[in-house]
């Protein structure tokens, strides 16, 4: 047994959830908020049975995709800075983090 974590963008989970269902698999989805682009995620919790583990990977990595996105850079006040920083700059998001732990033991009540 694995407990999969997999934190994908807003945009993805939908349709990640909706392959999730129609594939059997039972996931819990809450809503988290990622640091650098402070931007929405969903974070996915999922216990699954060992071999089932690459089918869930492959579902994950089929519809999380990763995207480029502009983003301006926080206010710098230091005034020996490059003021080049005050521009937006493109950021590659989206995609999937992926965590694959040991499960001692799964109860279901």
């Amino acid at each position: 047994m694995k407990l999969i974590l997999a934190i994908v963008q807003d945009k993805d989970s939908s349709l990640l959830s909706s392959e999730f269902i129609d594939n059997n698999i039972r996931a819990t989805k809450l809503s988290t908020t990622g640091g650098f682009l402070k931007s929405g995620n969903t974070t996915f919790l999922i216990g699954i049975d060992d071999e089932r583990v690459p089918e869930v990977l492959q579902i994950i990595k089929d519809t999380s995709q990763t995207r480029e996105q502009f983003m301006t850079p926080p206010v710098n006040l230091d005034t020996t800075s490059d003021s080049t920083m005050a521009y937006p700059v493109e950021v590659q998001v989206g995609g999937a983090t992926v965590f694959v732990l040991p499960v001692d033991a799964f109860h279901r009540f």
